[in-house]
C-alpha cells in the first residue's frame, strides 16, 4: 500500500477502525506524514475525524496512544500467561532436546506434555558429558572421538562443538539436587521453586525471565530456573563440572587477559564486604586488588594497604598446599573410598537446610534498615538462633566423609603438584572446591576455607 502510495496510484485509505492499520504512535506519525505529502485522504469507517482541524488532528493522535495502550497491555498479559504456565512446568512448544521424546501427563489437572528419556540418545550423551568432565578433553576432541568411534547422532544430524556446548549448558539434562541450587543462586538466576524442592528427582527448565536488566553474569543473571516435570539422567556433579568449563570458555577472552586472577570473585574488602577487584598499572607489579566500594563508587575507605595481585596469588599457592597438607587424610587414601547412600541422603538434608538459613538470615538481615527497637531485637534473636543451628549442621556434614568430598581433594592434589602447567578455568576450578572467602583489611587476612 505505501508503495502504491508513492507511485500516485492511491489516493484515499479506508479503514473499519483506527487501530487496524496502527497500534504504534511511532509508525503512525510517519505514515500520517506520508498521506500528508502525497495529498491521500485517511477515512475511519466507524471514526469521525478531520483531520484538517487542529482538534481532529489531536483526537487521532489520542486514539492512536489508546491503541497502543492496548497492545502493550495485551503483549503483557500475553507474556505474563507464558511465564505462569512455565512455572507450573507445562510444556511450552519448541525443539524437544535430544535425548528425550514427548509423553503425555497431567499437571494441576490440565493435560500437557512432558521430556521422555530415549535410552539409546541418553547413553550418547551421558559419554558426552562424562568426556567433557575430564579436563583433558576439549569439544574438538569429542567431536572427533564420535566421528572416528562411528557414534552418529541418532537424528541426523552431524555432531559439531556448537550443537556439543549447547547441550552440555542445557539444565534439562541435570538430576538437580541443591547444588545445583546453590550454582544457579550463586550465578544470579531467579529460581522458582524452593531450595527444599531440589532433590535429585527432577531436571530444570531455564527460561529467559522477565527481568529488564542489563547485567548479564555469563547470561545467568535475570534467568528464571523452574524445576521440570521430567527427571533428568546426568548427576549434578558430571554436570556442574561441564557447565563451569562452558563459563569458563565463555570468559577466558577476558578471563586469561594478564590484569586478571585467578582468586577474582574469592577476595573481599575486610571492612565493608564489598569484592576487590582487578586493577592494571604500569608499575612493576602490574595487578593488584582494590575495594569495588571504595572512590566514587562507594563511601568504603578500602582495604587499608595495597594488595598486589601476584604476591596474594603466590601467597594463596602456599597456603593451599598447607591446608591440604593439614588433612586427615593422605592422597593415596583419598581415591578408596566406599558409597554410602544413607550418609549421602543425610549429607544433602543437612545442605538444602544449611541452604535454608542463609536465605531466612538475608531475609531478616534486609529489613534492619527500616525495623523499629522491638523488631530489631526479635531479628537479632532469630538470627543468633538460626546461626547456632546452621554451626551445629555443619559440625555434623563432616565433608571429610563424603565420596564427592574426597574425589575433589583427590582432584586438587593433581592441580597444586602441576600448577604451573594449568590452565586459567583449571586453576579457578580449584579455587573455588578449596576457598570459600579472602578477606583483607589494614594489613590482616582471613582465609575460609570450604573444608
Amino acid at each position: 500500500m505505501m508503495r502504491d502510495i508513492r507511485s500516485g496510484r492511491i489516493k484515499r485509505v479506508i479503514v473499519y477502525k483506527l487501530d487496524r492499520i496502527s497500534r504504534s504512535i511511532l509508525d503512525f506519525a510517519n505514515m500520517m506524514e506520508i498521506f500528508q505529502k502525497y495529498h491521500v485522504e485517511f477515512v475511519s469507517s466507524t471514526e469521525k475525524f478531520d483531520t484538517s482541524t487542529p482538534i481532529g488532528r489531536a483526537m487521532l493522535n489520542i486514539c492512536i496512544v489508546f491503541a497502543q495502550l492496548e497492545r502493550e497491555t495485551i503483549q503483557k498479559r500475553v507474556t505474563d500467561a507464558y511465564y505462569a504456565r512455565c512455572r507450573h512446568g507445562f510444556y511450552m512448544g519448541g525443539r524437544v532436546p535430544y535425548g528425550y521424546r514427548l509423553s503425555s501427563t497431567v499437571i494441576d489437572n490440565i493435560l500437557t506434555s512432558k521430556y521422555q528419556e530415549v535410552p539409546e540418545e541418553s547413553e550418547q550423551l551421558k559419554l558426552i558429558f562424562s568426556m567433557y568432565a575430564d579436563t583433558d578433553n576439549s569439544l574438538g576432541d569429542i567431536v572427533r572421538y564420535l566421528k572416528e568411534h562411528q557414534i552418529k547422532n541418532l537424528r541426523g544430524a552431524d555432531w559439531n562443538t556448537a550443537r556439543l556446548s549447547e547441550m552440555l549448558r542445557n539444565p534439562v539434562y541435570v538430576e538437580a539436587d541443591i547444588d545445583i541450587y546453590r550454582f544457579f543462586q550463586s550465578q544470579g538466576a531467579a529460581i522458582y521453586n524452593p531450595a527444599s524442592d531440589f532433590s535429585g528427582c527432577n531436571a530444570c527448565y531455564l527460561y529467559k525471565g522477565t527481568s529488564s536488566g542489563t547485567k548479564s553474569h555469563s547470561g545467568l543473571y535475570g534467568r528464571e530456573v523452574v524445576l521440570a516435570p521430567h527427571k533428568g539422567f546426568i548427576s549434578s556433579k558430571t554436570w556442574l563440572a561441564c557447565r563451569m568449563r562452558c563459563l569458563n570458555n565463555r570468559q577466558s577472552a577476558s578471563a586469561c587477559r594478564p590484569k586478571n586472577s585467578w582468586l577474582a570473585g574469592k577476595v573481599k574488602c575486610g571492612r565493608c564486604g564489598y569484592a576487590l577487584t582487578i586493577r592494571k598499572s604500569k608499575t612493576k607489579w602490574g595487578r593488584y586488588f582494590v575495594c569495588s566500594h571504595s572512590g566514587n563508587r562507594g563511601n568504603c575507605q578500602g582495604a587499608g594497604c595495597t594488595v598486589y595481585a601476584d604476591a596474594l596469588e603466590e601467597y594463596m599457592l602456599d597456603a593451599i598446599r598447607e591446608r591440604l597438607s593439614e588433612l586427615p587424610f593422605s592422597e593415596e587414601n583419598l581415591i578408596s573410598c566406599g558409597n554410602d547412600s544413607g550418609k549421602a541422603q543425610k549429607n544433602m538434608a543437612r545442605k538444602i537446610r544449611l541452604t535454608q538459613i542463609d536465605e531466612e538470615i538475608d531475609h531478616l538481615l534486609s529489613k534492619v534498615p527500616e525495623a523499629g527497637s522491638v523488631l530489631i531485637k526479635y531479628i537479632e534473636e532469630k538470627v543468633s538462633a538460626l546461626d547456632t543451628e546452621r554451626n551445629v549442621l555443619l559440625e555434623k556434614t563432616a565433608p571429610a566423609d563424603t565420596p564427592d568430598t574426597k574425589d575433589k581433594f583427590h582432584q586438587n592434589f593433581r592441580y597444586i603438584k602441576a600448577w604451573e602447567a594449568l590452565s586459567f578455568p583449571d586453576r579457578q576450578m580449584a579455587a573455588d572446591v578449596l576457598i570459600k572467602v579472602i578477606h583483607i583489611a589494614d594489613g590482616i587476612m582471613k582465609i575460609t576455607w570450604n573444608f
